[in-house]
């Protein structure tokens, strides 16, 4: 779910952009935010290889956004925080697939979102089980 809305959210504002400039709407400014991940419950438990967690660790809420509204207020189409993720943007347009599988899987970042994953099945179970379902 998570990755699909992620990638959704990319599609569509990369989609948006290029009809606004089709259409001359230059009034019209759109920016994505691409994040790290974000120390809020959302992603409470999601890790990446603990190696390297002391280099990324998760980003303050009030970080994030400070960065999307300086990019906001400053036009720019698109940013990743912390800039580190530029490389990742980059890297997975240029690599062929199979290495940005590598990658993910050096980082953790294939992984990292189980914790996520496992927390809303809990959720969900607990939910039913208030619910007599």
């Amino acid at each position: 779910d998570y990755c699909a809305s992620k990638f959704g959210a990319v599609g569509f504002h990369e989609s948006l952009s290029h009809e606004l400039k089709a259409a001359e709407k230059d009034g019209i400014k759109t920016t994505l935010v691409c994040p790290y991940l974000v120390d809020t419950g959302m992603f409470r438990g999601c890790r990446i290889r603990k190696e390297i967690e002391p280099f990324l660790p998760p980003l303050k809420p009030e970080y994030c956004v400070k960065q999307a509204m300086r990019a906001i207020l400053t036009d720019q189409p698109m940013i990743c925080t912390p800039r580190l993720m530029y490389m990742v943007t980059f890297m997975k347009s240029i690599l062929p697939f199979e290495a940005v599988v590598c990658m993910y899987r050096f980082l953790g970042a294939d992984k990292c979102m189980y914790p996520f994953i496992a927390q809303r099945k809990q959720a969900t179970n607990n939910n039913e089980a208030k619910n007599g379902i």
